[in-house]
């Protein structure tokens, strides 16, 4: 009993990572990856329950912050995306304010890297408003999809940069391999992302009109996925790689599967199951972010461990 209570004693001890200004913001910028996320996919069902312009004005709503008498489903959503948006708007400041001020302790680079993230939230509020005023315009909607899917990477390799991480020196070509599956993967959501706001499948499969953007979203599925298992497979096969790479990579394995069917219910369906639409766009871009982070790391692992 005594000798128990004595173990227990030096967890009351302060840990001085928990003070440590590197710890904060890494947790804050996690905090606002995951708010990006959700911000994407409410996007997302925005846009496919036909309410990106519920709110005909913009910023306000009907002229109000809150506009509760037309308030419904469509309004809502269009509303609260608006609202998220302003969240991670402040939260970018916030990010940006206290990169400054803790820059004696933080990396060089760091204060930087969330200048670059402000800036996009900044053009991606522009790009918003525009969406309203040009009535959803596609290119508009699109470039709207990918500013967000840049500003989730960017968070993504501030949090993964700022991770505690044991170099092994075993990725190798897993390095030069993650990149490639970034910019396909990242490539095949704006083309997701063109035929969403271009209605290209209805299109095609009614009038035939839209079908070379809905072929080339289709082919572009190949080059992404293949690329994608053999990442899985060599991270598999590599031995005494570090265990983070080895399950960042069987997790975007398994989101591919998904992805795969996933999308080809979409396709059957005809994008008449909303809930499942939003799915495909939402595991889209957690694949998208498992194999950003999954570069990260393999790039950090340059030296062996000592």
């Amino acid at each position: 009993m005594t000798d128990s209570v004595f173990q227990a004693a030096p967890a009351l001890t302060p840990d001085p990572e928990r003070a440590s200004p590197q710890v904060w913001i890494r947790r804050f910028v996690w905090k606002m990856a995951i708010a990006v996320f959700l911000l994407m996919a409410i996007g997302s069902a925005t846009r496919v329950m036909n309410a990106g312009l519920a709110c005909p004005d913009w910023p306000l709503c009907y002229g109000q912050l809150i506009p509760t008498q037309q308030m419904n489903l469509q309004v809502f959503l269009e509303w609260f995306h608006r609202l998220d948006a302003a969240l991670v708007g402040l939260s970018a400041i916030a990010l940006l304010g206290m990169s400054v001020w803790w820059r004696r302790d933080l990396p060089t680079w760091l204060p930087w890297a969330s200048a670059f993230a402000l800036g996009l939230i900044l053009f991606q509020g522009v790009l918003g408003g525009l969406t309203v005023t040009q009535m959803l315009r596609f290119d508009i909607v699109t470039a709207h999809l990918g500013t967000a899917l840049l500003l989730f990477c960017t968070l993504l390799v501030i949090g993964a940069a700022l991770q505690p991480y044991q170099p092994m020196g075993t990725a190798h070509k897993l390095r030069s391999l993650g990149i490639v599956a970034t910019g396909l993967i990242y490539g095949q959501s704006l083309l997701g992302g063109l035929v969403a706001s271009q209605w290209a499948l209805h299109q095609c499969l009614n009038g035939a009109q839209r079908c070379g953007v809905m072929n080339s979203h289709l082919l572009g599925v190949i080059p992404a996925t293949v690329i994608t298992v053999l990442i899985v497979i060599l991270a598999l096969r590599t031995p005494a790689l570090h265990p983070r790479l080895r399950k960042l990579a069987t997790t975007a394995g398994i989101l591919v599967a998904v992805q795969a069917l996933v999308g080809l219910g979409t396709y059957r369906l005809h994008l008449q199951v909303e809930p499942l639409t939003v799915t495909h766009q939402a595991v889209g871009a957690a694949l998208l972010g498992a194999i950003v982070l999954f570069t990260v790391f393999a790039w950090r692992d340059l030296t062996p461990a000592p």
